[in-house]
């Protein structure tokens, strides 16, 4: 059997002790929203380190543990903190817990996180739906031997971010009178953060904000046949636009400023995603 997959069941059994609950919508937490995890309802709380062979948390602002519950009636599994490829782990750890959850029977993969806005027009604060990304700089997850129970060996990337997913998180921003960008966003390793040469590179290239994470559990995720969406908090100017160095503490000020807001974009956003579910 293949060791990644072998591994990924050990994890699922680890949690299958535990809960026999089935999500319907994955939700993973990027940095300074941790605190939406206390927003679940009825919530069953596993710590990753409880979870034989499920990566650690190590950055500040990721609590590291699973939340499987509620929101508003929409059954749900949330990461309350990810792992990412700067923490030391492999490719294939950072993924692991995209794939449980997908195992543990989530059909949507909701994906957040804080970026450097490359995009001139953007702001701190601005909220950004991912419409595609560029992963070249970033090693894919599928690379090695492919895991056939999970998904086929050259998947389709035609349409990663699912269409009618952004649809409804278009609609639900409207309704709600949030201002919500529609954008690219390119994934490189970190933990530097980039330089303006970098920067000026991506920006021709079409990115319109940059981060350390995302694009590779969105890979993962449609290649086991998740349906996928994201919504990416750009909390400073990137390297070149901004005068000033840029810091993991402005990150964390300005995630922790419009928490409120997203918080908000993101519960109303699944519980529309649900309705338009059992129709």
């Amino acid at each position: 059997m293949n060791k990644n997959y072998e591994k990924l069941l050990r994890c699922l059994d680890s949690v299958r002790k535990k809960t026999d609950f089935v999500p319907q919508v994955a939700l993973i937490l990027g940095s300074g929203l941790g605190a939406f995890g206390y927003e679940v309802e009825n919530p069953t709380v596993i710590p990753y380190s409880e979870i034989d062979g499920f990566p650690v948390s190590t950055v500040p602002g990721h609590k590291g543990r699973l939340i499987l519950g509620q929101l508003g009636g929409v059954n749900v599994v949330v990461m309350q903190g990810r792992v990412h490829y700067y923490e030391g782990y492999s490719v294939s750890d950072v993924v692991l817990p995209t794939r449980l959850m997908g195992l543990l029977g989530a059909k949507t993969l909701f994906l957040t996180n804080a970026s450097g806005g490359i995009n001139p027009d953007y702001r701190a604060g601005d909220f950004m739906l991912i419409s595609d990304h560029i992963m070249s700089f970033f090693p894919n997850p599928l690379i090695g031997e492919n895991i056939e129970q999970l998904g086929p060996r050259f998947p389709d990337s035609s349409e990663i971010y699912s269409k009618r997913l952004r649809g409804i998180i278009k609609r639900t921003a409207a309704e709600n009178g949030i201002p919500l960008r529609d954008g690219v966003y390119c994934q490189l390793t970190g933990p530097s953060f980039e330089s303006p040469a970098e920067i000026r590179m991506l920006s021709r290239m079409g990115a319109d904000a940059v981060g350390m994470s995302t694009a590779c559990e969105a890979i993962a995720a449609r290649h086991m046949g998740m349906e996928v969406c994201g919504i990416s908090c750009v909390t400073n100017q990137a390297a070149g636009i901004s005068p000033n160095p840029l810091s993991h503490e402005e990150v964390q000020e300005t995630a922790d400023r419009v928490a409120p807001l997203f918080k908000t974009l993101i519960r109303r956003s699944i519980i529309n995603i649900g309705k338009a579910g059992e129709q």
